[in-house]
């Protein structure tokens, strides 16, 4: 059920390259454009009944096990977990555990991409950074998910090619659920390479942005280079 992305995504995990004033690693404002353009646009976000991300007794578990290995995905039936393949790639020099077979990652260093401040991660402490998933799960639930096919749920709840991102625990925090309409990261620069993720994702999984999320985002490619 996903589709193709019609623009290059080469800047996807690029945040650390050629910067256009304080917008770093930013995709190009055509590109955005673009995004926005091939993006389906309702009106507004209704909630479908039927949201448990849990998988506890008598929970839903709508979009599987959190950070389950057993996914078709990128990383999937890899023998490390989702949570430590975005840590592995998404941290500055990590440290993994002796004999995991670089799989669990203990320590390192992220570069958060929402507010640009640089977090020290520490299993021991492991709420100071987050995953996050750029296209929320309730979102997608309450805008089309909730009808797709348990496996396409699950590989979308477990995408680190495309919605999964490292982030600082606060952060991820305010963001919650929230659309674009009514969170984008809190540090400008980073506005148009975000508006770039939830774009190229909605895209690719043919998901729809409310009126509201489509103004937010054309207001955000505006800082774009």
């Amino acid at each position: 059920m996903a589709v193709a992305v019609a623009v290059a995504v080469s800047w996807l995990w690029d945040r650390t390259g050629p910067e256009s004033g304080t917008v770093p690693g930013s995709p190009a404002r055509t590109e955005v454009h673009a995004l926005l353009a091939q993006v389906t646009v309702m009106e507004e976000r209704r909630k479908v009944p039927g949201y448990q991300r849990g998988c506890g007794p008598g929970e839903g578990c709508v979009f599987g096990s959190a950070w389950t290995d057993d996914h078709p995905g990128a990383g999937g039936r890899d023998g490390c977990d989702t949570r430590n393949n975005v840590l592995a790639r998404d941290l500055v020099s990590p440290i993994f555990r002796v004999g995991s077979n670089d799989c669990v990652v203990t320590s390192g260093l992220l570069d958060d991409p929402y507010t640009g401040v640089r977090v020290e991660f520490r299993r021991s402490e492991a709420d100071a950074v987050h995953i996050d998933h750029i296209y929320p799960l309730a979102a997608a639930w309450d805008l089309g998910a909730a009808a797709w096919p348990t496996e396409l749920r699950r590989q979308f709840a477990n995408d680190i090619t495309y919605n999964l991102v490292a982030v600082g625990g606060q952060a991820n925090l305010d963001k919650r659920d929230h659309t674009p309409a009514e969170w984008l990261p809190p540090a400008p620069g980073y506005r148009c390479w975000f508006a770039g993720r939830y774009l190229t994702v909605a895209v690719r999984y043919s998901l729809p942005i409310t009126a509201a999320d489509h103004r937010a985002l054309a207001t955000a490619a505006e800082s774009c280079p």
